[in-house]
């Protein structure tokens, strides 16, 4: 039997990281750090930012709402106090939906 490699997954990411995931600046992370109740990255001893894997789909919800969407950041604030449920869902709706069109281009490029 193959030997089959461990995915690791890191427990902590910094806003250097978690900025490059979502190819924004780490200065706009930090803004909606303050604005969204919802984001809440911990904290080192020296005050730098680490972002669990729940902290990271915090900031993956903010950025499907205001730069995908295109809301503003008042309008995204109260979408999430209102219907955090119905956002979150709608949310990874729309990443199925993404995952499988890429499969779809994929396969069509292969024909």
């Amino acid at each position: 039997m193959p030997y089959k490699k461990p995915k690791i997954e890191k427990h902590f990411y910094t806003i250097g990281e978690v900025a490059d995931m979502f190819g924004v600046n780490t200065s706009l992370i930090r803004f909606w750090e303050k604005k969204f109740d919802n984001i809440k990255p911990q904290k080192n001893a020296k005050g730098n930012r680490l972002f669990t894997p729940d902290a990271i789909e915090e900031v993956r919800l903010v950025f499907h709402l205001v730069k995908e969407r295109g809301m503003t950041l008042d309008g995204a604030q109260q979408k999430i106090k209102e219907n955090k449920e119905d956002t979150v869902q709608e949310h990874e709706i729309v990443k199925r939906l993404q995952t499988i069109r890429e499969m779809l281009t994929q396969i069509k490029q292969e024909l």
